[in-house]
């Protein structure tokens, strides 16, 4: 069969893979870009926008003190405050499935089509085989080195601040996602040289958490805010409602490779599981884990019975075979932080380390990011097994990568274009591409 050396773990994952792919081409996916120009020129959009009260031409100017203006008594302006969204500019998004319809109804429809086609496109027959061979350490330093930061790689992709980012895992086209604090999710195809080469939805009415591109089909985006987790499905130009709780949704991650089930963290500390099979958009469980809260929730890359969550102090890994309504023990706790875990996610490959982000800063690593910053989330790289990708509070502004030891291999950085601390990261699976957003929305890709 040409791969006799394989074991027989890896024989059958290729022969999974060429199946799936052989899937996908018989979909045919690109037969419904016809449709995507008459849904996006066509069908309004749900999104509606309280309106901003009009300010009178004849209202008496008010006096502010110097305080309020930001003026130091010298006259000289001191520096400005990151913009916050008023409540009046929040969208209100409704229940249910919601039309692939961009924010900017304005804009060039052809623009918006042209973007959610090249999704499709590069969706269709993705056929990724990551081999499990690592790279030497010398020359993975070299790719790192490798990667650069041009001007044309920067764009601001939604209006506020990015709490999460996802990268396409095609091979041909760079294709990002980002969500922000006040709902939004940006799609931007970097390779696109056009002005408007991102396009913004709003799919969600809270800060947007967690998203990831399916790994069982990648025309599907799943992306979760406080009160939903939705799927943008492209082939049919929709962001379906998959679960709806009256909880405030935290994370998820996937507990199949065909990604039919989930894992979802709730900020007061517990846990679902979500199947998407299933009619309706309630979890079949919900179980409480013993935590305050649960910021984050990551399922194990080999042995998918396992999944980790971290929040507050806690650092645990759990069994969700075992799960039930009350009294879950972990399998096993991580102990020794002393304050507010952020993340905490298993090695890429064989699942035997865990990389947590805590505000104790025991790495010597200042993760103090303050109130108008996302906090930190430490990310592995999927292709290299002892290595992780972390923002940075140094100056100059940069995104740094560590070895497991602790080692600082590499920093990300570019005194012209990189003048801000990326908070949330996202390394592609199988190319040498970073992408580092920041809070005034901006994405970075080295």
């Amino acid at each position: 069969d040409g791969y006799s050396q394989l074991s027989a773990y890896e024989r059958k994952r290729l022969k999974n893979i060429t199946e799936n792919a052989k899937f996908f081409a018989a979909l045919k996916l690109h037969e419904s870009a016809a449709r995507l120009h008459q849904i996006a020129t066509k069908r309004p959009s749900h999104v509606t926008k309280r309106a901003k009260p009009k300010k009178a031409e004849d209202e008496t100017v008010r006096r502010r003190s110097m305080r309020l203006q930001r003026v130091e008594p010298s006259g000289i302006p001191m520096p400005e405050m990151p913009a916050q969204p008023g409540a009046e500019e929040y969208p209100q998004v409704p229940a249910g499935p919601l039309p692939m319809v961009p924010e900017d109804q304005m804009g060039d429809s052809k623009l918006t089509e042209d973007l959610l086609t090249t999704w499709m496109r590069i969706s269709e027959v993705l056929l990724v085989i990551i081999t499990n061979i690592l790279m030497m350490l010398s020359r993975y330093q070299d790719s790192l080195n490798s990667m650069v930061l041009s001007e044309d790689n920067i764009k601001k992709v939604v209006k506020y601040r990015v709490s999460s980012v996802a990268i396409h895992p095609s091979e041909s086209i760079i294709f990002v996602a980002a969500g922000d604090k006040s709902g939004q999710i940006g799609l931007w195809n970097v390779n696109s040289k056009s002005e408007e080469g991102a396009h913004v939805f709003i799919p969600h009415n809270y800060l947007v958490s967690c998203m990831h591109f399916s790994p069982f089909n990648p025309a599907h985006l799943l992306s979760l805010s406080n009160e939903t987790l939705r799927c943008g499905d492209v082939t049919r130009a929709v962001f379906d409602e998959i679960c709806r709780s009256e909880e405030s949704l935290s994370s998820f991650d996937f507990l199949e490779d065909n990604a039919s089930t989930a894992i979802v963290g709730h900020w007061d500390g517990d846990v679902a599981v979500v199947d998407r099979r299933t009619p309706g958009t309630s979890s079949e469980l919900s179980a409480d884990i013993g935590f305050k809260r649960t910021r984050t929730v990551h399922v194990h890359p080999v042995n998918k019975q396992y999944f980790i969550a971290a929040g507050s102090v806690d650092v645990c890994i759990y069994d969700v075979r075992y799960l039930k309504s009350n009294g879950n023990k972990p399998v096993s706790s991580l102990k020794g932080h002393t304050k507010s875990v952020a993340s905490a996610y298993f090695s890429p490959v064989t699942g035997n380390r865990v990389v947590t982000v805590c505000a104790d800063d025991k790495l010597r690593h200042n993760n103090n990011t303050g109130r108008w910053l996302t906090r930190f989330r430490a990310i592995w790289d999927p292709k290299q097994e002892d290595c992780f990708v972390v923002g940075s509070m140094a100056r100059p502004r940069q995104i740094e990568v560590f070895q497991d030891t602790g080692k600082l291999l590499h920093s990300f950085y570019n005194l012209d274009c990189l003048g801000s601390v990326c908070s949330i990261n996202v390394v592609h699976p199988s190319k040498n591409i970073l992408v580092g957003g920041n809070s005034s929305g901006r994405l970075h890709v080295f």
